[in-house]
């Protein structure tokens, strides 16, 4: 695994643990459940729990949802697919999603919790004088779930660790046997929600099987590689550019509507919904910007990049046109990542997890397959 640093069953000093100063501490109000908690939650029907959790997923109020151990299940559920989401983007295997469903059922019952002990915050009850971010960080769910991985997977020998030892040694809890009573809802929670997202029921990230192959493009690239915009802050729209005059109307509509998106975070499975609203599943990955885009633009796509290589016509790098889906990554039957080309040697996407929104010159990709959808 990548990341993992020596030293057994210790997180590696970094800037997120100064001085052997604990991490993060459950909050009085969380410690005060814990004492209190009587038993593990045991004998949990996951079937039952994959159906009540799709409930959530695909809109209900939560009112009439009844999951042992969730007492808030609207408010949680979407916290715990942020979370496994998150983990997924980062190629966390499943046992790490678990600890951290776990490890946020106790230090903040999955909520986004504006205060705990001393200055924690969060899902994770991370603490900004201890290096975890600053407070707007903290609170941000993506954010968060990525600090947990990362210190998660400085700390040698995780996984063959128990889940409360593994969470315990990044969170230096007061209560450090606490977190065991939450894995059966954790494991349960990640395998119902691990199912709304295609073949990522496995330790791998989504991987297309489709066996139709695409046409590969070489290294053919179009005359203008957008070096001319020079260096493209990311989140915004380089000096002088236009969607040029003669893009199909409905490749300017998509390309428009991709524009707005421009400095939203990227989310590993997100919709592309609302990019710019709280619920982190509402921003964008690569694929769902392309379909949204197009769908503003009455043109209906599939959802991701492993189908979108097959919508539309094979068409070359060497002369694409604005509108036209890019592909890179992997190969060219099975790419990972997806752009829409928007003329004069530009590319918008949503590149990878912790990453916004952008424009890119087209000589930083290493085009496997372009296709034309109009």
């Amino acid at each position: 695994m990548k990341g993992i640093a020596a030293g057994l069953g210790v997180v590696v000093l970094t800037p997120l643990l100064l001085s052997g100063t604990a991490m993060v501490m459950a909050s009085s109000s969380e410690a005060a459940t814990t004492a209190s908690f009587s038993g593990c939650l045991t004998g949990l029907d996951t079937a039952e729990v994959t159906k009540e959790v799709t409930k959530i997923l695909d809109g209900a109020s939560g009112k009439d949802i009844r999951i042992q151990g969730l007492d808030l299940p609207a408010e949680q559920i979407p916290n715990a697919q942020t979370i496994v989401a998150t983990g997924l983007s980062l190629d966390v295997p499943k046992k790490g999603q678990i600890i951290a469903i776990a490890t946020a059922m106790q230090e903040s019952r999955l909520r986004n919790l504006n205060s705990g002990d001393r200055d924690s915050l969060g899902l994770f009850q991370q603490r900004p004088s201890q290096g975890w971010g600053t407070a707007q960080q903290i609170r941000d769910p993506v954010y968060a779930s990525e600090s947990f991985y990362k210190a998660l997977l400085k700390v040698d020998g995780w996984q063959q660790m128990k889940v409360t030892q593994a969470a315990q040694a990044v969170q230096r809890s007061g209560y450090p046997d606490a977190y065991a009573q939450w894995e059966d809802l954790a494991t349960a929670l990640q395998k119902a929600i691990a199912t709304t997202f295609p073949n990522a029921g496995t330790d791998e990230p989504v991987k297309d099987k489709d066996e139709e192959s695409a046409s590969s493009t070489g290294t053919c690239k179009p005359d203008k590689d957008g070096t001319s915009f020079g260096r493209i802050p990311e989140g915004s729209v380089p000096k002088g550019y236009k969607i040029p005059k003669d893009a199909d109307p409905k490749a300017r509509a998509a390309i428009e509507w991709a524009m707005h998106q421009l400095g939203t975070l990227y989310q590993w499975g997100g919709s592309c919904t609302d990019s710019h609203g709280p619920d982190p599943m509402k921003r964008c990955d690569c694929s769902s910007l392309m379909q949204q885009a197009y769908a503003h633009a009455d043109v209906k796509l599939t959802r991701t990049t492993y189908t979108q290589v097959n919508e539309g016509k094979a068409v070359s790098a060497k002369n694409l046109k604005p509108g036209d889906l890019i592909f890179s990554r992997g190969t060219a039957a099975r790419p990972e990542h997806v752009g829409m080309y928007m003329g004069e040697g530009l590319v918008i996407e949503a590149p990878r997890t912790s990453k916004p929104t952008r424009i890119s010159p087209i000589k930083d990709w290493d085009i496997l397959a372009a296709r034309r959808v109009l």
